[in-house]
């Protein structure tokens, strides 16, 4: 699989969201997955911003429109417009804050509540570079990840450490279960399509 930038020609494109407690990195994993950048001095985002990214999966071209939004408690408003249309999610904790890590439980049960039961969610924790200061274990986030069917990885926005790893194993994960959909799909429809020229045609997936 190639990364692949050229955000004006795909053929699939999935919203993903980023959610979880302020100050956990999420804008950070953002500006790194798509644009390589980091910035220590990133302050905690006001309202909903997104940034694009297209990647290569199999012979197609995957466009994430990754949605991005400050965990404060006051910015709860627009959780049913950033939800919405949502495919896959990125539910960040800091590995060295443990409250962060018992708030993911919440922010899961918000998530499901909003999206369609087949969101390709993976649980992140964030500013694994800072070991000596680690409050969350490896062994708790994978068993919970477990326990709740959702994929794992430990990240550093600041190390560039599996930031390109965990976005593109959710887009993968999304094609997979969209091409799955389509052949289901296919099988149903093929006895109407068999006469019909075949098109290639842009998809923005929903569930």
């Amino acid at each position: 699989m190639a990364a692949y930038r050229a955000d004006d020609d795909y053929d699939y494109l999935f919203k993903v969201v980023l959610i979880g407690d302020s100050g956990v990195g999420k804008s950070n994993l953002l500006s790194r997955f798509t644009r390589n950048e980091f910035s220590l001095e990133s302050k905690s985002t006001i309202g909903v911003e997104f940034a694009t990214r297209s990647i290569r999966v199999d012979d197609k071209v995957v466009k994430a429109q990754i949605w991005d939004t400050a965990g404060q408690e006051r910015y709860r408003a627009i959780t049913s417009a950033y939800y919405r249309g949502a495919v896959g999610a990125l539910l960040v904790y800091d590995v060295t804050r443990h409250v962060t890590f018992e708030n993911v439980e919440r922010w899961l049960k918000e998530l499901r509540d909003h999206t369609d039961s087949n969101i390709v969610i993976m649980l992140v924790g964030n500013k694994a570079d800072l070991r000596h200061l680690r409050a969350v274990s490896t062994e708790d986030s994978k068993s919970f990840a477990e326990k709740e069917n959702t994929f794992f990885m430990e990240t550093s926005a600041l190390e560039s450490m599996n930031v390109e790893n965990a976005f593109t194993e959710v887009l993968t994960q999304i094609y997979r279960v969209v091409v799955g959909r389509l052949l289901m799909l296919g099988m149903i429809l093929q006895p109407c399509l068999r006469d019909r020229p075949s098109t290639s045609t842009r998809m923005m997936y929903r569930p």
